[in-house]
């Protein structure tokens, strides 16, 4: 099975001319870029051509992609998805299809691997939260989810409005350093 490690590296071996790590990449990646692609272009032929030229333009835009600890299959999707979208409006120019289909199309809510990365995130910063001193992570939580003011925590927690901010300072630093960021 490939790692999020091995994907980035084939990446980062792309950027610098390998061909292998190409070879790679596709071995690894093309089933799920090709479903992509066919999802937008609804035809198998059309999705076939456009996963060659999406692995094209990930070879020459390897170098463009930064690893930040999210998953690498998300730009490679994104790369696919939108060059398959450029395919479709193209191909609309030539035939135009009903509103019904185009809308379909339209999917504006988060994807499968966009909730998983989510989902993801979401436990990540629980975990470091509960590295927190437990009143300053419902401090945070109360400030950066509920909304609550400087002055509502000072009057919450019966302290000076300063030490508030120095709480929530504090907390954010070490919320980031956990989560490396």
């Amino acid at each position: 099975m490939t790692t999020t490690a091995d994907v980035e590296e084939m990446i980062a071996r792309m950027a610098m001319g390998d061909r292998k790590a190409l070879s790679a990449l596709y071995a690894a990646t093309s089933g799920k870029l090709f479903a992509v692609a066919l999802r937008v272009l609804q035809d198998r032929h059309e999705a076939e051509d456009a996963l060659q030229e999406i692995f094209v333009k990930i070879w020459h835009n390897a170098d463009r992609y930064r690893a930040n600890g999210l998953s690498p299959m998300t730009w490679l999707i994104t790369v696919a998805r939108n060059h398959s979208i450029d395919r479709l409006r193209a191909r609309r120019g030539r035939a135009t299809r009903p509103m019904e289909e185009l809308a379909e199309l339209a999917d504006i809510g988060p994807g499968p691997e966009e909730q998983a990365m989510a989902s993801s995130m979401r436990a990540r910063v629980a975990l470091c939260l509960e590295g927190l001193e437990p009143d300053r992570a419902e401090a945070v939580r109360r400030a950066y989810v509920l909304g609550d003011s400087y002055q509502d925590l000072a009057r919450r927690y019966a302290i000076p409005l300063n030490t508030v901010r120095t709480w929530l300072r504090r907390s954010l630093l070490k919320l980031r350093e956990c989560l490396g960021t």
